[in-house]
């Protein structure tokens, strides 16, 4: 029986796909039957940006347990990095680029 649970969020990031790498927008979170895993239920992430069409997409499948680990995982590594001041906005970086390219051209 199928769950119906879905969840939407918009992101910014990069993902690498089957053409190589594009931007990521939005990704899809959904506890449903999975596509490939040998499980009746999993945790499905899938990343996307639409408007790139269907190849921009990164999917992966993971049990409830792993999805856990995976959260718990993530936040650690976050609160390390921002513990050691390392964390920036998407302002930030993308100053860091402009003052980057800067650099380069002259």
């Amino acid at each position: 029986m199928c769950t119906m649970i879905v969840h939407q969020a918009s992101i910014a990031g990069c993902g690498k796909g089957t053409q190589g790498w594009f931007d990521v927008n939005q990704v899809n979170v959904t506890y449903d039957h999975p596509f490939h895993a040998p499980l009746e239920h999993t945790l499905n992430l899938d990343f996307v940006n639409e408007a790139q069409g269907p190849g921009a997409r990164v999917a992966v499948e993971l049990t409830p347990e792993a999805a856990r680990r995976l959260v718990k995982t993530i936040l650690a590594t976050l609160a390390e990095a921002e513990s050691r001041g390392h964390t920036e906005t998407r302002e930030d970086a993308h100053e860091h680029a402009h003052e980057h390219e800067h650099a380069h051209a002259h």
